[in-house]
């Protein structure tokens, strides 16, 4: 395991020094070795300095999963400049709001977006550069912006190192959150809270040089970059990284790659339990996974079906992980106890602490400095928020046992209040998942005309199946108190997602009652007190 100093591009070049030939990261098909890497970072942080990004400074980057993705986010940490990475589905407000925000002054973008960037051109205050991977387009011109070609730029610059002083608690990235319940906001993170994360996976998979992790996960999220990345690095073990996740496809990877361990998020478990049984199921090198959230209700056969163990873990983009829920000493349903790193409790409203089995917010301390965020970007206020009472705030609620083992409850905002009565929307959602027709589903709530909200549920169907509406409250009522069973049913062929695959609420808040949208009142459907 390393344990120089704690920064990218010094584990970089450790790296290249003890096994230069040795296979670092394998795009799909193409190859990228230690000593690869640490040179073509050398040569992305020259040719950045060239357009005089320098230490402090922001830079956008929008590419998907590739080599020049990974020496790009090298070349950046080499010379002390703050990676923003962008979520490449973004486009228009967002991808304006996100750029001014971070003030940054040069992008590196995917050919295929840049006229995203074209678009909203006249909006952005501080974009100076716009660096394009892949093909050239010698027509292109974006009125007060620079237009560069990356590989021209790589190929003219030098391998060499730059004579740069930076330090763990240097900030290394601004990465904005997922943006569930609301407008993004930019978390800074130091080079040490990255380490924090990444040696906490570590620790909790016993990654070894031997083990080669697997991800689908973008790199432009926390989990692709250092519970995989950084992860590798930190241990010696390779990584195998696609761009898009094949539930059909999942196992034979891994078995042709001869995996031994990979991340979940979202309902990247619920979706592979719901492919069609094989008989070589349980049949591959996969030992471990971990991530969350892992449905109670499959725990037990989802190891079983795939011959795997499973480990549970809580945390967020500020955090990085805080608890974990390990394999050889699981508790079903929880997240776990808390990493020795950090003091965590569940608080009510008024900032104390709850009793054991008492749901309320889940809020956090570190116990070592600079092992998480150290603030939003341009935003002192939602900073300080966030740390009312010097807790940082979570936002999500939760509860603890007697044991010292959280367990999630929902998001703070993802509560229907419905004539009193509080409405999980956890719960309501892991009743509509059970049945055998359904996908993934969201619930929230939408105004009523009486008062407070009324429920809606937002349903994807699993693929070639039908299922009507009635028949899904039928099911409902079956296992929910009557007021808990949604008034409104709307089904949709894609959920709208963040990199953690989690379903953006705040969008469908948004949307509301569309015209497709089911009223069991309206169709004089009863619900049963």
């Amino acid at each position: 395991m390393y344990t120089g100093t704690e920064t990218f591009g010094a584990i970089a070049a450790f790296r290249a020094r003890e096994s230069p030939d040795k296979r670092f990261v394998r795009f799909e098909s193409e190859d990228l070795t230690y000593n690869q890497f640490h040179l073509g970072g050398n040569k992305a942080a020259n040719a950045f300095s060239s357009l005089d990004l320098s230490k402090g400074d922001t830079c956008a980057v929008m590419l998907p999963n590739c080599p020049d993705f990974l020496t790009t986010w090298l070349g950046l940490t080499r010379i002390g400049v703050m990676e923003v990475p962008i979520n490449t589905g973004l486009r228009g407000d967002l991808l304006a709001f996100i750029l001014n925000q971070a003030e940054c002054k040069v992008i590196v973008i995917q050919s295929e977006w840049v006229d995203r960037i074209q678009r909203i051109s006249d909006q952005l205050d501080c974009l100076k550069h716009v660096i394009v991977v892949g093909e050239d387009d010698p027509n292109l011109i974006i009125e007060h912006i620079s237009i560069h070609s990356y590989q021209r730029l790589i190929d003219n610059a030098k391998d060499e190192n730059i004579e740069i002083q930076i330090k763990p608690k240097d900030h290394a990235l601004i990465l904005f959150t997922s943006g569930t319940t609301g407008p993004s906001k930019g978390a800074i993170l130091s080079h040490r809270a990255n380490f924090a994360l990444a040696r906490s996976c570590c620790d909790l998979m016993n990654y070894t040089p031997i083990d080669r992790l697997f991800t689908m996960f973008p790199l432009y999220h926390v989990n692709a970059r250092y519970a995989t990345i950084l992860a590798a690095l930190l241990s010696g073990s390779d990584v195998v990284m696609h761009n898009r996740f094949s539930a059909s496809k999942f196992w034979d990877i891994c078995r042709r790659e001869q995996i031994t361990t990979f991340n979940y998020m979202g309902s990247l478990l619920t979706i592979l339990m719901k492919q069609p049984e094989r008989p070589n199921d349980a049949t591959h090198t996969v030992r471990q996974i971990q991530g969350a959230p892992c449905p109670a209700e499959i725990y037990e056969s989802f190891q079983e079906r795939f011959n795997v163990k499973i480990t549970e873990a809580y945390g967020s983009t500020e955090i990085g992980l805080a608890t974990v829920n390990r394999a050889e000493s699981f508790r079903k349903g929880s997240c776990g106890k808390a990493l020795s790193i950090f003091e965590i409790q569940i608080q009510d409203e008024f900032g104390d602490p709850c009793p054991p089995n008492t749901a309320g917010e889940m809020v956090v301390r570190p116990k070592e400095p600079s092992i998480m965020f150290s603030g939003y970007y341009g935003m002192p206020e939602a900073t300080i928020k966030s740390w009312e009472n010097l807790w940082f705030h979570t936002g999500d609620r939760g509860q603890v046992d007697v044991d010292g083992y959280f367990y999630f409850v929902d998001r703070k905002k993802d509560v229907v209040r419905r004539r009193g009565e509080n409405i999980s929307s956890y719960e309501v959602e892991n009743v509509i998942n059970k049945h055998p027709f359904v996908q993934d589903s969201a619930i929230i709530g939408v105004p009523s005309e009486l008062t407070e909200e009324e429920v809606l549920a937002v349903v994807k169907i699993r693929d070639g199946l039908e299922l009507d509406p009635e028949e899904l409250l039928d099911f409902c009522q079956e296992r929910l108190p009557y007021f808990a069973v949604p008034r409104y049913v709307r089904f949709i062929h894609e959920f709208p997602r963040t990199p953690s695959q989690r379903i953006e609420k705040y969008k469908l808040r948004k949307e509301g009652i569309t015209n497709e949208t089911w009223d069991r009142e309206a169709a004089e459907y009863k619900v049963v007190r």
